[in-house]
């Protein structure tokens, strides 16, 4: 009699696939609020913003200098008597012909005046008329900031679905908006999973029982949360316990609008995770073909009051080099998309950059991985040593990714796409 083999493992599914599937599943919330243009930063415009005026209003001097007719100075060596002086917020009078007009940076020019002789390209003449030599003949428009030539009256000059930025609120404000029309915040609420975890504080390095870590995903994903415009709920360390784990992400979804995890979402005994969301609503992804950071999950849990659609569920992987980089691939632009970023600036992955290895990968991966490197003085990358998905170390150490496919080497000098931390936490 044959012996009976175990079923075939289901091929784990690619982080392309993931995040296209991932991505499928979101729409951005419906809640909208008007916020001071000083708050907005990060936030994400619900309304295109159209300009009621143009920018600048009017033509006006880029520079200190002269405002002058380019007519009237035909030839280096013109002298032009000053019948004017105009300030920044102060219109002048109509140019008199043959005369030029003081003028300084951001002032409107006078009617009639056509060009700006810098102020280093003259010498004041003395004697009892004010007037100026001027040193070199100007051309039409030079030095001439043209009406609207920054925003024209009825252009949308920030469309809805952009994140906004420190720039883009001076633009809102150079248009007079005091306030603006901001999607709302998503409510997440976040927990850990793990009898071995203990919060910095509470127990003394000395006073360890063995087998015990500090909480340093707690830290980090509170953080990320965040920065990314979230209003986090920290629900703390929940034990690994069936009914606790139920319970806790029965509370969470009731008004919140993703529960993110850390923890528990492998094969153990001890993991809960898994099948409390099964039992309170779907797991629609689990296990990713990459490394660090293969158990990771979504799904929805059901909301007992039926008040709206199912909460989101994310899980993440309890090893902290494992979080971390899961919530900058896929967290990421999750989040981005639930707060109604548009899809022109939905990036899965920042675009990577190919620079030279300056380290060698022998043995290829099955999986895609993500190896924590940093660039040198020479332009390359070098690895940190230590690659295990519990070394947060090297994520300090780092400054970015080498995302590197899947049954790949990497020999010394081979170009690898780099992609920084710094564009995965913009």
């Amino acid at each position: 009699m044959n012996a009976s083999r175990p079923p075939a493992r289901a091929p784990l599914m690619s982080l392309a696939d993931a995040m296209t599937d991932l991505l499928g599943r979101v729409e951005a919330l419906d809640a909208i609020e008007t916020v001071a243009t000083f708050d907005a930063d990060r936030r994400v415009l619900a309304q295109d913003l159209v300009s009621a005026l143009q920018v600048p209003p009017n033509d006006n001097s880029s520079m200190d200098g002269y405002a002058v007719r380019v007519a009237d100075v035909t030839e280096p060596g013109k002298v032009l008597r000053v019948s004017q002086r105009i300030a920044a917020g102060h219109a002048g009078s109509p140019l008199e012909p043959g005369t030029c007009a003081r003028i300084f940076t951001g002032a409107p020019m006078p009617a009639g005046a056509d060009a700006v002789v810098m102020q280093e390209d003259t010498i004041e003449v003395g004697g009892d008329i004010h007037a100026v030599h001027i040193q070199a003949v100007p051309e039409a428009g030079q030095w001439v900031r043209r009406a609207g030539e920054d925003v024209t009256r009825g252009a949308v000059v920030l469309a809805q679905g952009e994140r906004l930025s420190p720039a883009s609120l001076g633009l809102a404000a150079s248009l007079g908006l005091a306030h603006l029309p901001v999607r709302a915040r998503p409510r997440v609420a976040l927990f850990s999973t793990g009898d071995e975890l203990v919060m910095p504080g509470e127990v003394p390095p000395e006073a360890m029982k063995p087998g015990a870590i500090y909480n340093s995903n707690r830290f980090f994903l509170r953080t990320l949360l965040q920065r990314m415009g979230c209003e986090v709920s920290d629900l703390g360390i929940v034990p690994d316990r069936r009914e606790a784990t139920l319970a806790a992400l029965k509370s969470a979804a009731e008004h919140h609008d993703l529960i993110l995890t850390s923890g528990g979402v492998s094969v153990g005994e001890e993991d809960h995770i898994k099948p409390s969301v099964q039992q309170l609503g779907s797991l629609d992804l689990w296990q990713i073909g990459m490394k660090p950071g293969k158990p990771f999950a979504y799904g929805t849990v059901r909301r007992e009051s039926g008040k709206g659609a199912a909460c989101h569920f994310i899980g993440l992987p309890g090893n902290p080099v494992s979080s971390f980089v899961t919530f900058l691939l896929l967290v990421r632009p999750f989040l981005l998309k639930l707060q109604g970023v548009s899809a022109a600036g939905l990036l899965a992955l920042p675009p990577a950059t190919l620079l030279p290895a300056h380290f060698t990968v022998a043995r290829a991966d099955k999986r895609r991985e993500f190896l924590r490197v940093r660039r040198n003085a020479m332009g390359g990358l070098d690895l940190f040593p230590n690659q295990s998905s519990g070394v947060l170390t090297s994520a300090v150490w780092g400054d970015g990714l080498v995302d590197n496919p899947a049954g790949t080497t990497i020999a010394h000098g081979d170009p690898v796409s780099y992609i920084s931390f710094a564009d995965l936490l913009a």
